[in-house]
């Protein structure tokens, strides 16, 4: 199975200062969508993991959260994209869960429900907690320059060929860069694609 997990705000729509609490505040990035639609014709079925702590804070309820998903679903649709599901963390930080990344529970959540090894799956985010998350669970994680991360962009001016390691010690050790979703995208599949090649045997 070919399984990457994703974060939501920021990779996939646009972050907002406080908290994106209803259907009207969810606008989906540029080329976003379209990266999912291209990875799922790749053969890739695509799961977001999210902290949404606003439930947790009394901000919006699930009906909310339920009617932002629901306007997601018809965008990606619209563009022949598809996400398998959503796995989120509702509560506030003073709860000391279990799933609100940087803990690595959601990943585990998704691990238990798709029967899949986590070594296995790529998970890519513009928040270090998530990628902190992503590799704390095994999976290989992938740092994007959108959202939470964009000041890094800004900060070099060389997009994804920075040195990251300088500019956030944080980061887990292999964690590879791209400019946005459709770059990690563009990479995925070409990683691909190298792959298969590299498993077909020559002809004789």
């Amino acid at each position: 199975m070919k399984l990457l997990i994703l974060d939501r705000d920021g990779t996939l729509n646009r972050c907002r200062d406080d908290y994106v609490a209803s259907p009207d505040e969810w606008e989906a990035l540029p080329g976003a969508l379209e990266a999912v639609a291209r990875l799922n014709q790749g053969g890739w079925r695509v799961v977001l993991a999210t902290n949404q702590s606003g439930i947790g804070r009394g901000l919006f309820d699930m009906a909310s959260l339920n009617a932002i998903h629901a306007k997601m679903n018809r965008q990606l649709a619209a563009v022949g994209a598809r996400v398998e599901a959503v796995f989120f963390c509702p509560h506030a930080p003073e709860d000391n869960c279990a799933c609100r990344k940087p803990a690595p529970g959601l990943f585990l959540q998704i691990a238990e429900r798709f029967g899949a090894p986590l070594g296995s799956l790529p998970a890519a985010g513009n928040a270090l907690r998530h990628v902190q998350a992503a590799a704390v669970a095994g999976c290989a994680p992938h740092l994007l320059l959108t959202g939470k991360s964009e000041h890094l962009r800004d900060r070099v001016g060389m997009g994804a060929d920075a040195d990251m390691a300088v500019l956030v010690p944080e980061l887990p050790a292999g964690t590879q860069v791209h400019d946005d979703l459709a770059a990690f995208a563009d990479w995925l599949l070409a990683h691909d694609s190298e792959s298969l090649t590299a498993t077909v045997p020559a002809p004789n």
